[in-house]
């Protein structure tokens, strides 16, 4: 009843983009909108490098750049789809987004727009125009000096209005409207907007009965003027006078998205359904259009919005696949294509089904998705973490130390990988991709070793408790061993290319120069404490063979000292405070910000930022990354550097957009890693378990890790059969015939739950649809079965009236028919329901079982049918209960009696709710998500006294999620650690139209109080963009309720998380607001629910 919403893939549906002067006068940025995020990109000669990626509280509906008079760089003008509108800047000296200008445009009356809001800025930049109601043009005035003034409506006699464009070089605002009359005809006008009189002046030209596919208007700048006007099959310029309209036809498509290549408006870029790109050439004289010129250039994702960047470099940002950055060149490659793909942006909507699997049988969840449409279709295995994709294992319990070594100095590739155990040490060494033991004839083989590592001039350094030994690493023989005082062992070791620092006897301090041919002692000091741990790694990008001018301790009073090198004075001392040690340390430098980390022995990590000039520390956080000791080691992937953290929760440590991320690798427990770059084995890593000693290669360093598997259609619906491991899924194919008409094929296929490969292939009748598949077994049959629910959607029906109900058995990896049943209507779902087989067949819902037939082959027989009604698009079941999910008449609540062997209501929610998806969270509370991007959960009301009261389901909670949930499905993204403390939390997967993979976690009323109590405290310390409020973007809002309910029983995870990555002050004033509470509990409260994903 009380539950947690929470996104793990955040939406990756490019909706617009725009470009522009944003950050800076001289920089070039791309804009996108993905849903209700606004991610601010930066040109630069390496690709496009993200510079903000923050959460805006509203679905932005349009987004326009724009410059006021004076001004060196533009200000953004973004509105959202509950009318809210803001204009943004950029201040680049605090890297945050300042409101300039904020206001509700939202009337009391009107009727909203069904084809999505117009939002245009006057080239002139005199007003903000907008067409957010039928019949009304909305009006904000910008004056001179860039502020707006009070908006106005003006009447507007044309309903149904397709574009509106403003037009160039106007003296009075105008605007180009293209709209349809009551007999489908489609018109241009053009109308010119007096701001003085607030109303429509008669515009300087019109054009009647324009191309009836007409959907699109560019405006064309200055000399030229006028405007393009795009159609199914023709494409025209046009101006008001008859004689300068040029027009090229092209065979039939649908253009979905422009972008303007030159300033003066000369080329075009356009983009159709199919994910063709094209370009339009306006031939002119430089005041005169003098012909129109269309050339394909290739194909790319299908584009929703295009925009041209820089030198032939093109965003085209897709709704309906991966998002790409492209170059465009003058010549044709092989394939006849001028495109060449930079880069592709991964994009896992609109997500229509998936399924949650383990297929690697770790208890780690994987979600596999039909993502994407027509030939962008494509599964995608989404999973958690970072996996290891193993190179080479061996049987190697008990290594307690791991190192890899060069075999020169300069040598680009690793050679050697040093492993310490209890008593011996022992070297492997690659050659041509085999690792064999060898022996260094300067290393003690017969002791433990503490440290190892390469040294400048070519030498090798191994310690042990005993002495330092400096060894060469051309001959690998003994070229000097320093030892410390009389009676002193060594303890601790920590080394670079040019210095070691140790510790002897405890707490003595010995600072060391090494070079190929010498070791000589620098400095020693007394500590007031034991030594537990040191580092003296190099700071800065690319610092790893050069010195350090300073070491860090880490001391047995839970305190690290930071000291000066060579003279060893102490600079910062930190007091950690608890109960355990620190264990390791590690200086890192992270997308430029220097760090210093502490791992201690109970899993917990502190994080510092650190001046490398004064050793000041600042920003310090606390996490719990695991329960046992951790160890610390720097590796490099793809060029950039990371830290892994070694411990019974493997974790990778990098950062993103200058903040600290962690990312739990999948692997059950290590104790040591060493990055091992060699020549066969290249950028791997060396990891040891208890028990044996593993090298391979790390995935792309990402919380989620997505894999694709391309289609090239677009998948419908899928299912997985563990007994046969296979994927059911159902596709559609369009193509387009020779006489350029669309054709649509639907099959049933079956693939590999491994490899993916297509195994079979069923193809569906003409015009039949796959609406579920289910695997499922039936009583008295040990056999699984596939079954596939389907409509016969014949073009002029507006309601399928007859389906099927296909039985099918994966039978030796290929797709047997069984048995097929002709139903009435539409399958639109199937439900496994004790052992017989639910099916929601237009308004009924009939219940089968599988019997033998006369002719010795199975039959479906049906058993009982519940009707009443509009449309069943949903079922769940528990027991012998039923919950349905209706097209309009939201949620009901059914029983199955056996003994009477009908189906009948028990209660229902009364409200109309247009549902998208349901699930049961328990058995007496279920989930609903509708057509106005809300959650719900109603309640059966059990002990309520009146039948009237029982027959009613109770709506428990509402949120407003802002974005189309299309599946939910039980399961979680996690590994379930055995040593979790407090019960199991339950959890759903959702996923919706823009590529969000969301979690809901069901949480006890204590601690769902005191997290609603951190919200609305975070609510008070972080301010949205735009000065758009949570408490309205989260209010459950429709038809019924248009000004929108406060949210109720649910939480944003969202929101709370995002504790994590405030500042230190913000922190403690939000723990304040919270009271009775200190910052350190906040984040382990808030890292508990963050490990749900």
């Amino acid at each position: 009843m009380y539950n947690y919403v929470v996104t793990a893939h955040k939406p990756s549906n490019v909706n617009l983009s725009v470009t522009g002067n944003f950050t800076s006068a001289s920089h070039t940025n791309l804009i996108v909108a993905k849903c209700n995020r606004l991610v601010i990109y930066l040109l630069t000669p390496e690709g496009l490098q993200p510079v903000l990626d923050t959460t805006i509280y509203g679905r932005i509906a349009t987004l326009e750049l724009f410059r006021t008079a004076g001004a060196e760089k533009d200000l953004l003008c973004l509105t959202t789809e509950r009318w809210k509108f803001c204009v943004l800047e950029y201040d680049s000296d605090n890297g945050e987004l300042i409101t300039k200008a904020m206001g509700d445009v939202q009337d009391r009356i009107g009727k909203p727009v069904d084809s999505g809001q117009i939002a245009h800025i006057d080239p002139d930049r005199r007003m903000i125009g907008l067409h957010i109601y039928d019949g009304l043009f909305k009006v904000i005035p910008i004056d001179p000096k860039g502020t707006l003034k009070e908006a106005f409506n003006i009447r507007l006699e044309e309903l149904q209005v397709i574009d509106i464009q403003f037009l160039y070089g106007c003296d009075q605002p105008t605007i180009l409207l293209l709209f349809q009359d009551p007999k489908e005809m489609r018109h241009l006008k053009t109308y010119e907007i007096s701001i003085k009189e607030k109303d429509f002046v008669q515009g300087p030209w019109q054009q009647q009965c324009v191309e009836l596919g007409a959907n699109m208007i560019i405006p064309v700048p200055t000399p030229l003027g006028g405007a393009i006007l795009i159609g199914e099959q023709t494409i025209s310029y046009l101006n008001g006078d008859k004689d300068e309209t040029k027009t090229v036809s092209m065979s039939f498509t649908v253009i979905r998205a422009w972008g303007k290549i030159d300033d003066n408006g000369s080329r075009y870029l356009v983009g159709d359904y199919f994910g063709r790109l094209y370009v339009l050439v306006l031939e002119h004289d430089g005041s005169k259009v003098l012909g129109l010129k269309l050339d394909m250039l290739g194909e790319t994702s299908c584009a929703t919005t295009i925009s041209y960047l820089d030198s032939g470099v093109v965003f085209v940002g897709s709704s309906f696949g991966d998002s790409q950055l492209i170059k465009l060149h003058p010549d044709k490659d092989e394939h006849g294509s001028n495109i060449e793909v930079l880069e592709t942006f991964t994009n896992l909507g609109p997500i229509q089904d998936f399924c949650v699997v383990d297929l690697e049988r770790q208890g780690q969840g994987q979600v596999v998705t039909c993502t994407g449409t027509m030939k962008d279709g494509s599964l995608r295995v989404v999973r958690n973490g970072i996996g290891i994709n193993e190179q080479a294992a061996v049987e190697l319990p008990g290594i307690k130390g791991l190192w890899s070594l060069r075999d020169s100095f300069d040598s680009e590739f690793d050679k050697y990988l040093v492993q310490s155990f209890f008593g011996e040490t022992r070297v492997l060494e690659i050659t041509e991709e085999e690792l064999g033991e060898t022996d260094m004839d300067g290393f003690d083989h017969g002791v433990q070793t503490i440290f190892c590592c390469n040294v400048a001039g070519d030498g090798l350094i191994q310690v042990t408790e005993t002495s330092l030994r400096l060894v060469s690493g051309t001959m690998k023989t003994l070229v000097t061993e320093w030892f410390p005082a009389q009676g002193q062992r060594i303890n601790v070791a920590t080394g670079n290319a040019h210095q070691v620092v140790l510790a002897t006897g405890g707490s003595t301090l010995v600072y060391l120069k090494v070079s190929g041919t010498e070791v000589v002692e620098v400095k020693r000091t007394e500590a007031s404490q034991e030594i537990a741990c040191l580092n003296v790694s190099p700071l800065g990008e690319g610092a790893e063979r050069g010195e350090s001018n300073m070491v860090v301790a880490g001391m047995w009073n839970k305190s690290i000292v930071i000291l000066r090198l060579p003279s060893l004075e102490e600079l910062t001392t930190e007091s950690l405070g608890g109960e355990v040690i620190p264990r390791s340390l590690l200086f890192v430098t992270l997308e430029g910000v220097d760090y210093l980390l502490c791992a201690l022995g109970d899993g917990y990590l502190f994080s510092f930022c650190i001046d490398s000039a004064t050793a000041a520390l600042s920003d310090r956080k606390k996490i719990s990354l695991g329960t046992q000791p951790m160890i610390l080691s720097k590796f490099t992937s793809k060029n950039t550097a990371h830290v892994f953290a070694a411990s019974d929760r493997p974790t990778v440590i990098y950062s993103n957009n200058k903040k600290l991320l962690f990312s739990n690798v999948n692997l059950k427990e290590v104790t040591q890693m060493a990055p091992f770059n060699s020549e066969g084995f290249p950028e791997s890593l060396a990891i040891a378990t208890e028990t044996q000693l593993t090298i391979g290669t790390i995935d792309d360093i990402q919380k989620l890790h997505i894999r694709t598997v391309p289609l090239y259609e677009q998948p419908r619906r899928i299912a997985h059969q563990e007994s046969s491991r296979v994927f059911c899924v159902c596709t559609l194919k369009v193509s387009i015939d020779e006489s350029g008409e669309e054709q649509e094929e639907h099959f049933v296929k079956l693939l590999d739950d491994q490899t993916f490969e297509i195994l079979d292939t069923f193809k569906l009748q003409e015009w039949e649809n796959a609406c579920y598949c289910i695997s499922t077994t039936f009583t008295d049959d040990p056999a699984q079965y596939l079954v596939i629910g389907t409509a016969i959607a014949v073009p002029q029906e507006p309601e399928p009236t007859e389906g099927r109900i296909l039985v099918f058995e994966a039978a030796e990896r290929k797709l047997r028919l069984v048995t097929e049943k002709e139903v009435k209507g539409g399958t639109y779902n199937l439900n496994s329901f004790n052992g017989k087989l639910l099916a929601a067949v237009n308004s009924k819902i009939e219940l089968f079982r599988l019997a033998d037939s006369e002719t010795g082959g199975k039959e479906l027989v049906s058993e009982c049918v519940h009707r009443g009604h509009i449309l069943v698009l949903f079922l769940q079941s528990r027991g012998d209960f039923i919950v349905v999910g209706d097209l309009m008449r939201s949620i009901s609540l059914l029983t199955y009696k056996p003994v009477d062997g009908q189906i009948e209501e028990i209660a229902r929610d009364f409200n109309a709710n247009w549902m998208t998806g349901i699930e049961i969270l328990d058995d007496d509370t279920y989930i609903g998500a509708e057509n106005h991007y809300n959650l719900f959960t109603v309640r059966k009301n059990t002990d309520a006294t009146t039948d009237e009261d029982r027959a009613r389901l109770e709506v428990v909670g509402e949120f407003h999620l802002g974005d189309l949930v299309n599946r939910f499905k039980h399961g979680s993204l996690v590994m379930r650690g055995g040593d979790s403390e407090g019960p199991s939390i339950p959890t759903l997967i959702f996923g919706t139209v823009n590529g969000v993979i969301g979690v809901i976690a069901s949480l006890p009323k204590e601690e769902y109080e005191y997290m609603l109590m951190v919200q609305n405290a975070l609510n008070q310390v972080i301010k949205g963009v735009g000065g758009l409020r949570h408490e309205e973007w989260r209010s459950f809002q429709n038809e019924r309720v248009p000004y929108g309910r406060e949210s109720k029983n649910f939480l944003d995870g969202d929101l709370i998380e995002s504790f994590l990555d405030l500042r230190r002050d913000k922190m403690e004033e939000v723990a304040r607001l919270v009271g009775m509470t200190t910052v350190e509990e906040l984040c382990k409260r808030i890292e508990e629910l963050q490990r749900l994903h």
